[in-house]
């Protein structure tokens, strides 16, 4: 120990909060992993918790069925994503960096966003449920925009397989706490004696609130080496320039690629099974008889652990096996899981047939994020327009849960629970072949090195 001129023990300054906070996040795969929670939490609360509040509120299931359109920011954020890679948020960027000032201003909107969507009545006025959830859809998607250019840039690829199971395993965590997690605290609220469409306003407030975990880590984060060296090569440039550049070179980048429309093709109809019986995943539940806290108890327990297994072990079989074969694992258990509802809704209230089913979706749907993930990952190369090519692509993956499910619900009201979700099996079949046809034509070939 030193000492002060006045012999006394020198006093060191104390560590700032920032500084504190970023021993513990000096790692980049738990900057990512807190980034994937942060990303995964606003999904559901424009998705399957919103629809189990307007379920309960009495609206009929064809609307609800509808309501997947309000994800439409989704499928369309590639539209604004140059303006993220090009332009810059006023102080925000100036003090956090390109991705980091936009990450920051992304999650202060949406927090706004799921506080405004907070103050909506499904029963009285669904049709501003409606703007709310699409409002939220559409700080979301910005939001992961950020998250997705910020992780592919992070990232060495000796870290990828681990930094995409924390990723995903992260989200899927985001999801359950903002499906589970915002039932229990609503059927909490109610226990105090406040009206359920209080007790569901404070819900909301209270998932608003965990956004800030994200922000937080975006504040102890450091700016991406490639976004520094991007934003270095562009300062000439007028923000016109830039967008422009963003926009066309990711596009044209991508569709000069050996048989890229059919790889986008792909890229709509792998998730597609999981999209389509997730819709109605949670009213199903409702209607088989089960309340809530039921459904919540078990999602909360049995599919957060099978989550957490379920992201560690895509991201083994990412590494393990050739980037072609761990899609057909990936997207054979995702369709395969879907069985397990049929089975549910034949046994009906079984708690042990429902903790099975959620276990099996879960598990299975968090391998195929995983590797679906690596897979997008791989086919994004330039960190000048990362956030732009990765947006376009997740985008396309989004029409699946948003266009093409939009009628799940007249499906499974047409069919009956039991052969809906057999359906659901089927329309996985497409993704195959065409997966089938792109392994013949070598196309996973010249990837596999950003695996």
């Amino acid at each position: 120990m030193t000492g002060a001129p006045d012999g006394l023990p020198e006093i060191k300054p104390r560590a700032s909060w920032r500084d504190s906070i970023a021993v513990y996040l000096q790692r980049r795969v738990l900057i990512v992993l807190l980034l994937g929670f942060s990303s995964g939490l606003p999904l559901a609360l424009s998705g399957s918790t919103l629809l189990v509040w307007m379920r309960e509120s009495g609206v009929d299931l064809g609307t609800i069925g509808l309501f997947a359109l309000v994800g439409t920011p989704y499928t369309l954020k590639f539209l604004w994503a140059p303006l993220v890679d090009a332009l810059h948020v006023p102080f925000f960027t100036r003090r956090l960096g390109r991705r980091r000032g936009w990450l920051v201003f992304s999650q202060l909107l949406l927090i706004g966003a799921i506080l405004l969507l907070a103050l909506t009545d499904p029963a009285r006025s669904p049709l501003f449920v409606a703007l709310g959830a699409l409002l939220v859809a559409a700080m979301s998607s910005t939001q992961d925009i950020v998250v997705d250019a910020f992780r592919v840039e992070s990232l060495p690829e000796s870290e990828q397989a681990a930094g995409m199971a924390s990723y995903v395993a992260a989200y899927r965590i985001g999801m359950l706490v903002s499906t589970a997690g915002a039932l229990f605290m609503v059927s909490g609220f109610e226990s105090t004696g406040i009206a359920r469409a209080s007790a569901w306003m404070w819900g909301y407030v209270a998932m608003a609130a965990l956004v800030l975990i994200g922000t937080v880590t975006a504040l102890a984060a450091t700016e991406p080496e490639p976004s520094v060296r991007a934003e270095a090569a562009t300062q000439a440039e007028t923000a016109f320039v830039r967008v422009l550049h963003a926009a066309v070179g990711a596009f044209s980048e991508f569709l000069v690629r050996k048989d890229a429309l059919a790889a986008l093709a792909f890229v709509v109809l792998f998730k597609f099974t999981d999209a389509f019986s997730g819709t109605m995943t949670a009213p199903f539940v409702i209607d088989l008889g089960f309340s809530r806290n039921d459904y919540a108890a078990i999602v909360k327990g049995v599919g957060l652990a099978a989550t957490l297994i379920g992201g560690f072990a895509g991201g083994f079989v990412a590494r393990r096996y050739s980037l072609g074969v761990s899609l057909w694992i990936g997207g054979v258990l995702q369709a395969l899981a879907n069985l397990s509802f049929s089975w549910l809704a034949l046994a009906g209230v079984n708690e042990w047939a429902l903790a099975f089913a959620i276990t099996a979706e879960n598990f299975t749907s968090a391998i195929g994020t995983v590797i679906f993930v690596a897979y997008l990952s791989a086919l994004c190369r330039n960190p000048l327009h990362t956030a732009t090519q990765y947006a376009l692509l997740t985008a396309l993956a989004a029409v699946g849960r948003t266009y093409l499910s939009s009628g799940a619900g007249y499906v499974a009201k047409a069919t009956g629970w039991p052969l809906f979700f057999a359906i659901c099996v089927a329309v996985a079949v497409p993704s195959l072949i065409l997966l089938a046809w792109l392994q013949r034509r070598g196309h996973f070939e010249g990837l596999e090195t950003k695996v």
